[in-house]
């Protein structure tokens, strides 16, 4: 199993936040970017009634989200699936997607570290999976209305952006909400989370208008 220790230091907080948003009872959660597995298994164990699907673009990632919901013996984590974010979405969970099958989409340190198509894909197809009402939750860090803080978030943009230009934080106000609206979704609350991320809660809309 591969461990990183960010995965470590965000999972209780982030899991404080999802106490708060979601039906611990039931429900259907599709986590895309799942990483190395330590955010699933760790949730999941937390929320023993909703059934979690991981994903990952990265194969070699793959083994070990299943060798971390496998070692705690989970019963409501599926096995980890590849998904692009940047493809159709009826090309998603190998081409088997069904609509409105989610309640929820957690997405966890994405849109900073890949191309912008991530980013609109990931919309794109959360609207397609979520049910009427679900939602879309997106964690890290981000930039508002063109500024970026702390210091260090700043440094941190620069550096992202030197190692790949379609990289760096995005902005809320310039880009994720008239993104989010184009797929009929709407920024309904923002989080302060440690280190200077945000978890941010996008509510899915009934009808699709701006496709």
């Amino acid at each position: 199993m591969i461990r990183y220790m960010s995965a470590d230091r965000n999972k209780g907080p982030i899991l404080s936040s999802l106490k708060k948003l979601i039906n611990p009872f039931c429900g259907k959660m599709l986590e895309i970017s799942s990483g190395t597995g330590q955010h699933v298994s760790f949730f999941a164990s937390n929320f023993p009634y909703i059934e979690f699907q991981p994903t990952e673009f990265d194969l070699s990632l793959l083994e070990s989200i299943n060798a971390y919901t496998n070692d705690v013996n989970l019963s409501n984590v599926l096995p980890a699936k590849f998904l692009d974010v940047s493809t159709e979405p009826n090309q998603w969970l190998d081409g088997e997607l069904i609509e409105n099958k989610y309640d929820y989409v957690l997405n966890v340190n994405m849109m900073h570290i890949s191309e912008w198509k991530c980013t609109e894909g990931l919309f794109k197809g959360s609207f397609h999976v979520l049910t009427t009402n679900g939602k879309l939750f997106t964690y890290g860090p981000y930039a508002d209305n063109g500024v970026i803080t702390p210091q260090s978030n700043v440094n941190f943009n620069l550096s992202l952006m030197s190692r790949n230009s379609d990289w760096g934080l995005r902005d809320i106000t310039k880009q994720l909400v008239p993104i989010a609206s184009k797929y009929s979704f709407k920024l309904t609350e923002i989080i302060e989370m440690p280190s200077n991320n945000k978890l941010l809660v996008w509510s899915k809309s009934n009808l699709l208008v701006n496709y």
